[in-house]
């Protein structure tokens, strides 16, 4: 399980939400076996998106981060429910850069610096909103920080960090949002601006012992911060033969005959975890049916 604290400055002019994640990026390690640079890209990806969705209002929302760019990762793609559980992978899992020039994982190199942020926020009430944003980095936190900037203008400062070992598993994961509020005055904005500045990399923090109430705490030093809420969150798919199923309804039945002739089955995988559903030949035989009675209700 991950740890997710919200922390608010004294006079309420800045809010922070502080994660340590490694739980919930070493679950996703283990269901894709990734390259250890898209360990890093999905992972930073999969706790900006579990913070993002714990800042929805109601209990159904849900947020999407999709990154498409010119990488060799592909598009990586997370999701996150309003509680902050989150799901995540990347197109092409399998990545193998040099490290970059500052000896760290070349998670740019991998995603890509050309291309896209969106972010489609769904509170299950009608059309979701839709956010596009074009990638400043690649390296995701810059690019979550933009997001917030260009698209729903409140001053933002994020940072995300994923740490591997050598045998590819993970050692630490985490990440902090920072947001000035309303009314946040000039000596409010200096010292998170100095916080900012002189604090060490997420992954430092968490490898040196330091927990979600204590990076929030020196993310916000100097305004006399408190923990509003924590929670606990974790790596959750969701997927269901039920889902699947409606999946292959929606196909036209054209496709679902060529399925059962030609394949006498259809096999879905899940995108997110490794679970895998079979349908036999007789029950798309049985979808068909259901769309001909359908047509002919219609008629």
């Amino acid at each position: 399980m991950g740890k997710l604290v919200r922390g608010i400055s004294e006079n309420g002019s800045a809010v922070c939400w502080a994660l340590d994640s490694t739980d919930m990026v070493s679950v996703l390690e283990q269901y894709h076996q990734p390259s250890a640079v898209v360990t890093a890209a999905a992972g930073r990806l999969l706790t900006a998106a579990s913070i993002m969705g714990s800042m929805l209002k109601g209990e159904k929302g849900s947020v999407t981060l999709r990154i498409t760019a010119d990488g060799p990762a592909g598009s990586v793609i997370a999701v996150a429910d309003a509680g902050g559980n989150a799901k995540a992978y990347a197109a092409n899992p399998i990545v193998e850069l040099p490290l970059n020039p500052q000896g760290k994982l070349d998670v740019s190199g991998a995603v890509g610096k050309n291309g896209n942020l969106f972010v489609v926020k769904d509170l299950g009430m009608g059309e979701p909103y839709v956010g596009l944003v074009p990638l400043v980095s690649g390296e995701i936190a810059e690019d979550i920080t933009q997001y917030f900037h260009d698209s729903e203008q409140v001053p933002t400062a994020c940072a995300l960090g994923v740490l591997v070992n050598p045998d590819l598993t993970v050692k630490a994961a985490g990440g902090w949002i920072l947001q000035l509020l309303p009314g946040a005055g000039e000596e409010d904005i200096r010292q998170a601006e100095q916080n900012v500045s002189f604090l060490p990399s997420v992954t430092q923090m968490l490898t040196s012992g330091l927990t979600p109430e204590e990076i929030a705490g020196q993310v916000l030093a100097g305004m006399d911060p408190h923990i509003l809420d924590t929670r606990m969150v974790e790596y959750r798919c969701g997927c269901s033969r039920e889902r699947m199923a409606a999946a292959l309804r929606s196909l036209d039945a054209r496709e679902l005959q060529a399925m059962a002739e030609e394949d006498g089955k259809a096999e879905l995988c899940c995108h997110f975890c490794p679970s895998r559903y079979t349908f036999p030949k007789e029950e798309l035989l049985g979808m068909i049916a259901e769309k001909t009675l359908d047509t002919r209700e219609d008629l």
